[in-house]
């Protein structure tokens, strides 16, 4: 039998419990669909996983970081416990371990098969996250079966991995944390480096998100990119662990990491690495140098005191471009992440990167059909813990003109 409700949320993550605030605002009954928990992305981070950004940017409708420490980096178990609390102080009405396996239109809204039987809803909001499939090189296809290789996923701590070697491959945020911890804990590590934007974790007396926010930067929408992949870059390095601090591929190289460029190919044991680090490091400077001149141009436009910015130093882009894997304890794979919409059976619903094609956060291929918490959907905040509120308000907006719209028409038939 075949349950009707108004709207269907899919997904309680921050995304999903933010449009469910705002659904409640806009006194529109939905229900929340998550296939695990509350936070359910969050909980399956590796164990010292934190925010790289500080709590303050905590802000949701209607949940706003209380704690004591404001300018402090959430752990993960004190983050998914922030959402539980959260979840019940908005009376979000979630429904858990119900996965929705197929979504498409129909002549009435739309049809949600899922492991519990077939929901009928007038609108759906899809929040199912901005990170969604793991992506993984091609090489890795090479990779022999006796070498223990993992997804970022999958990584939990240094102590689970078989003993050796590592090496990691990717170079963003996730691949620079697990990185730094690994060499930490005494192993050997190699990072494969691709492209990825640095920033320095304060400047001046501020942390570099206080400046990120103030100079616009995350506010920049998907036309500000030079072109639309621009959108699957890395995000900024940084860290949240030991109180914050600096992490670049300078820093790990200065705590015993060995650096190599992009992985091109891998036959059994034998890793082949691109001559191209140097190249990587300079595109991640003058990234830095973008974002320096923002701060430089926000400090003058509003007569602030210009912070110390310091040039980036030297790097030597020698590295391997071969290595031998035999006797590694792990390959682990952290070359980011990418869309994943399967299982929404809507034509025109998605670009060739994959992204939701929309307007304000409303499908333009289904009317009803709402997305948030997608990286860039609207800005580059629109799937961070400060900005996923503002498109979770449009979002709401919009499912609720659309039931409106639907019963003015229904009333006049």
């Amino acid at each position: 039998m075949t349950e009707r409700i108004d709207v269907a949320v899919i997904g309680a993550g921050q995304a999903g419990l933010a449009a469910s605030c705002e659904l409640t605002r806009a006194g529109v009954e939905h229900v929340v669909l998550e296939r695990g928990k509350v936070a359910q992305t969050w909980r399956g981070r590796w164990d010292s996983f934190c925010l790289v950004t500080p709590n303050w940017t905590i802000r949701l409708p209607d949940g706003h970081y209380d704690g004591d420490d404001p300018d402090g980096y959430l752990p993960r178990d004190e983050l998914v416990s922030f959402f539980d609390r959260y979840a019940d102080g908005i009376g979000a009405p979630v429904r858990e371990g119900v996965d929705v396996t197929l979504l498409r239109p129909t002549s009435s809204g739309f049809e949600l098969r899922t492991g519990n039987g077939t929901i009928a809803a007038r609108s759906v909001v899809v929040a199912s996250g901005a990170y969604q499939r793991p992506h993984r090189p091609p090489a890795m296809t090479g990779l022999s079966a006796d070498i223990h290789q993992l997804d970022v996923t999958g990584y939990t701590d240094p102590s689970a991995l078989p003993p050796g070697p590592v090496l990691v491959l990717g170079s963003g945020q996730s691949g620079c944390q697990i990185a730094e911890e690994l060499c930490e804990a005494g192993r050997e590590v190699f990072l494969s480096c691709g492209r990825a934007p640095w920033i320095p974790r304060r400047l001046g007396d501020r942390d570099i998100v206080w400046w990120v926010i103030a100079t616009g930067f995350l506010d920049q929408p998907v036309s500000a990119l030079p072109d639309p992949e621009a959108r699957l870059w890395a995000n900024l390095l940084s860290t949240g662990h030991r109180g914050g601090h600096t992490l670049n591929l300078r820093t790990l190289r200065g705590i015993g990491v060995t650096l190599l460029g992009h992985v091109v190919g891998i036959d059994g044991t034998r890793a082949r690495f691109a001559a191209d680090l140097a190249e990587s490091q300079a595109w991640g400077d003058a990234r830095y140098g973008d974002l320096m001149e923002l701060v430089r141009t926000h400090v003058r436009e509003h007569g602030l005191a210009m912070p110390e910015i310091l040039d980036p130093e030297p790097f030597d882009g020698t590295a391997p471009t071969e290595l031998d894997l035999t006797g590694f304890g792990a390959v682990i794979v952290t070359g980011g992440f990418r869309p994943d919409y399967a299982w929404v059976d809507v034509a025109g619903a998605f670009d060739l990167q994959g992204f939701p094609n929309h307007e304000d956060c409303m499908s333009t291929a289904a009317p009803g059909l709402a997305f948030v918490g997608v990286h860039f959907l609207r800005t580059r905040k629109s799937s961070l813990l400060y900005g996923v509120g503002e498109d979770a308000a449009v979002a709401a907006h919009g499912v609720a003109a659309h039931l409106g719209a639907r019963l003015d028409g229904a009333s006049g038939s």
